[in-house]
């Protein structure tokens, strides 16, 4: 049962602007009522595609508009795709053209190709690398001189576990969402100095864009600990200006909690004076470095599968 929206108006996101990609339907839609809620005018963009990319006759953007307009909020829609750096430039401009400034960016859209390496073409790779990975760079490098020049902004990129923990079948997935983990890193240090944050979100939910099967083919009833909806403070949060010291961090979702994930290190170290010869490695590999390996693959809700639960 849906929630009845009521946008705040004196929120913490009162007087701020925000680009929601992908925010027409999911986890989009939620984050994009959530910054609305507290007060934020929204730029809704969708460009009302199947899960695969192709065009449909839909209009989710437009819908998430009357829905935040209907509860006295304020929200544009952007049709553009990300995909296109051109097209991205446009929908950085409606939050312009129509609300004066952008301070917030959250970077959502996306589609799916899911298909085993072997199974994969090219176009399944470039249309999801397209889509997440250079959609995330197109809307952020529109913004971003923006923001710097206002001294101001707030980026938060969507990444996921099945990027920073690998999962079966999406090879093009899995590396734009590790790609956007990096991308946020490397942004957090260039934009920082000029007050502007960037963080990512891993989120967890059963959306359309999840495969919503079980195991065994059969329908599987949504856990409340699934509700895209608990994603949403977390990014408000982070789009906040209470957050202004928070940056380059990657956050998760479990359950009902919320998670930050450490970041990539080293964890042990195989030391020989004057370096290492193969004969050498061989020998040593399983006692300093083999007794830490490390498990690949995402951690699943009971009942579900690794697609049906993933970001």
């Amino acid at each position: 049962m849906r929630v009845r929206l009521v946008c705040a108006v004196m929120g913490i996101l009162n007087g701020r602007v925000a680009v929601v990609t992908g925010s027409g339907r999911g986890l989009g839609r939620e984050f994009a009522l959530a910054l609305a809620r507290e007060g934020a005018a929204v730029v809704v963009n969708d460009v009302g595609v199947s899960l695969r990319g192709d065009g449909t006759d839909e209009d989710p953007a437009g819908d998430v508009v009357a829905e935040i307009t209907a509860a006295g909020g304020r929200a544009v829609a952007a049709r553009d795709s990300v995909a296109d750096f051109e097209a991205a430039g446009r929908i950085v401009a409606t939050a312009v053209d129509t609300f004066g400034q952008i301070d917030i960016v959250v970077n959502n859209a996306g589609i799916v190709r899911d298909r085993t390496l072997v199974k994969m073409d090219e176009s399944d790779f470039d249309a999801v690398i397209a889509t997440h990975l250079k959609g995330t760079f197109n809307v952020t490098r529109h913004a971003a001189p923006i923001m710097k020049e206002a001294g101001y902004g707030r980026v938060v990129n969507i990444t996921s576990s099945a990027g920073l923990r690998g999962n079966f079948g999406q090879s093009n997935y899995g590396a734009a969402k590790a790609g956007i983990m990096g991308l946020t890193f490397v942004w957090a240090l260039e934009l920082g100095r000029s007050g502007i944050t960037v963080n990512a979100l891993a989120p967890a939910g059963i959306t359309r864009m999840t495969a919503t099967l079980s195991d065994d083919g059969g329908e599987v009833e949504v856990p409340p600990t699934l509700d895209p909806s608990l994603n949403a403070p977390l990014v408000a949060f982070l789009a906040s200006e209470q957050a202004g010291h928070v940056n380059g961090q990657l956050f998760g979702r479990t359950d009902f909690s919320y998670t930050i994930f450490q970041h990539p290190k080293q964890v042990a170290w195989m030391h020989r004076d004057g370096g290492w010869d193969v004969a050498s490695v061989a020998e040593e590999f399983d006692s300093m470095l083999g007794q830490h390996l490390q498990q690949v693959g995402m951690v699943m809700p009971k009942g579900l599968s690794q697609d049906s639960a993933r970001s």
